[in-house]
């Protein structure tokens, strides 16, 4: 009898199964309409979120608080989220036309409302990939209120420790604490983390704001209330989804006003019959990148290109990023701040009302029919298909576009190299179901040598969300034949709306082409360079306008 093989599951594997199980049991509470994500119906998300140990969220799996990971949500979800014991997901439902004032993280753009001390209101409009985001977020953020709990709570009938005491005496000041009061309370929190005085001073700072300069203590004490509770007197915290969310969840209703809008400006303008170009890439570097080094020339006589790039990046430079906006209004741009509530601006620029010799492209070759250039603002995962799906459809079903071009230029993370690099996918692999689109890229990796930027060519993977990523699955993805090179969030998604447009639907030309780059925004194998890390400042400029630049002289034929 053949003896039975031992088989065992690597750590790729694991990981590979827990974000499945933690995809599928997120789909399953939307379903269901709420859930409590501390009690049994949180049990399976926590479980696998706890298998999985992402990256980005560092030692959860351990008994100290994991602080960077803290930071990086903390700044994603609306400030007093840690406060509330309901959390609400809802469509857009018209809290904007309310008294309510809407509270829009820093680094996540959706609108929250706070409902009264309980409840916290957080806008879905981006699609199922901003649900898995939050949800993540906060199951992280509870586990993490759970490891407070079982520091300072000495039994079940709610005693506390005295550091706890303490901190909840500096958290009830309504002033702000003077140095002596803060350090103290530095010294009681770093009890409660398991975190040595320096590790908490060094990251204090960074949950503050010019309002809340203590926010950190504040964020800490809430988190641990609310956990207390949910053990003493069995008050669990509640995630609900609202029914409007539920019955338009994957409707593409906010996409298919964002796109029609489009288009009637387009009609509007007389601009419908033109050549067009996409380009998915943010509000600032395809206008720059025309009109800003002749603007500024006089400005910053004798610097590079790259120099008043740098200088338009910085956080005060509004003056000049008006005088820029200024000529591109005057010069072709229409901009369209975003009404739809997929918080993606469009511009659209006219290339017949440029006058070349004042632009950064002298040599630009348009022939006749003048290209018209639709710049959209990043999409969020799954929204890209909804965006993009719906921008090529048919106008008013019989006005077909003639779409020349599609072009995305992102923010990834990259598997070999560092922050700033640059990547040149050929094919997008969907994480979890290896779902496949290659593709002809019109750019190489050879179009970006010799401007000091190390470039990487190959297969990309666009996964469910950066905070579900951990080193074991990406080395395999890295070191197996996928031979991936880095990831990202809305690739596959992009492909597959262009290919059906194209291939299948015949909505645009079925020569459409197609261009994607990415620079590095971190290595998520190289210890502490993971996004929780912090940004990348000044980094992300040149390979930014690099990428930029090189897709304008596609478009503009510039030899």
């Amino acid at each position: 009898m053949k003896e039975t093989k031992n088989i065992s599951r690597s750590r790729a594997q694991e990981s590979s199964a827990a974000i499945e199980k933690m995809y599928i049991t997120m789909r399953h509470l939307f379903n269901r309409g709420f859930y409590k994500p501390m009690g049994i119906s949180g049990d399976t998300l926590r479980e696998a979120l706890l298998a999985l140990r992402p990256e980005i969220y560092g030692n959860i799996a351990e008994e100290k608080v994991e602080l960077n990971g803290l930071l990086y949500v903390i700044e994603r979800l609306p400030v007093g989220i840690e406060e509330c014991r309901f959390i609400n997901l809802t469509s857009d439902e018209g809290y904007s036309k309310s008294h309510f004032q809407a509270i829009v993280p820093p680094k996540r753009r959706r609108n929250c409302y706070r409902i009264d001390e309980e409840q916290m209101n957080v806008e879905i409009t981006r699609g199922r990939s901003d649900i898995y985001d939050i949800l993540t977020h906060l199951t992280f953020i509870f586990i993490e209120s759970h490891k407070i709990r079982n520091r300072v709570l000495l039994d079940d009938a709610g005693e506390v420790s005295r550091d706890w005491f303490k901190l909840e005496q500096a958290v009830s000041q309504k002033k702000k604490l003077t140095l002596v009061e803060k350090e103290k309370a530095i010294s009681h929190a770093a009890n409660i983390l398991g975190r040595t005085f320096a590790e908490v001073l060094d990251i204090y700072d960074a949950f503050g704001s010019a309002v809340a300069p203590d926010r950190f203590l504040h964020v800490i004490f809430w988190l641990g209330k609310l956990a207390i509770e949910e053990i003493v007197d069995d008050n669990k915290r509640t995630i609900t989804f609202s029914p409007i969310l539920r019955e338009r969840l994957g409707h593409h209703i906010h996409g298919e006003i964002w796109a029609t809008k489009i288009k009637e400006v387009l009609e509007e303008n007389q601009l419908l019959d033109r050549p067009i170009h996409v380009i998915s890439a943010n509000m600032h570097s395809v206008m720059n990148s025309i009109f800003a080094t002749e603007v500024l020339k006089t400005k910053f006589n004798d610097k590079s290109d790259f120099f008043i790039y740098e200088e338009l990046s910085k956080s005060g430079a509004n003056e000049v990023r008006n005088q820029v906006t200024a000529v591109a209004l005057k010069h072709g741009m229409i901009s369209l701040p975003d009404t739809s509530g997929t918080n993606i601006d469009v511009q659209i620029f006219d290339t017949a009302k440029m006058n070349w010799a004042k632009t950064s492209f002298p040599k630009a070759n348009t022939g006749d029919k003048k290209p018209v250039l639709i710049v959209m603002d990043y999409a969020f995962g799954e929204q890209a298909y909804e965006t993009i799906d719906e921008l090529l459809k048919p106008f008013k079903k019989d006005t077909f576009l003639n779409v020349e071009s599609v072009s995305i230029m992102g923010k990834a993370g990259i598997l070999e190299g560092g922050k700033g690099d640059i990547m040149i996918p050929n094919a997008h692999i969907n994480e979890g179901t290896a779902d496949n689109y290659f593709f002809e890229n019109e750019l190489t990796a050879e179009m970006f040598e010799g401007n000091d930027i190390s470039v990487f060519a190959g297969p990309m993977v666009t996964v469910l969300g950066t905070s579900l990523q951990n080193r074991d699955l990406l080395k395999f993805f890295h070191e197996s034949t996928w031979g991936v090179i880095g990831l990202e969030m809305e690739g596959s998604y992009y492909q597959k709306a262009i290919q059906s447009a194209s291939k299948i639907r015949k909505s645009v030309p079925h020569d459409v082409k197609v261009r994607y780059a990415y620079y590095a925004s971190d290595n998520p194998l190289e210890t502490g360079s993971t996004l929780a890390s912090g940004g990348l400042g000044t980094t992300g400029v040149k390979p930014t306008y690099l990428i930029t630049i090189k897709i304008l002289e596609q478009i503009f034929n510039v030899k």
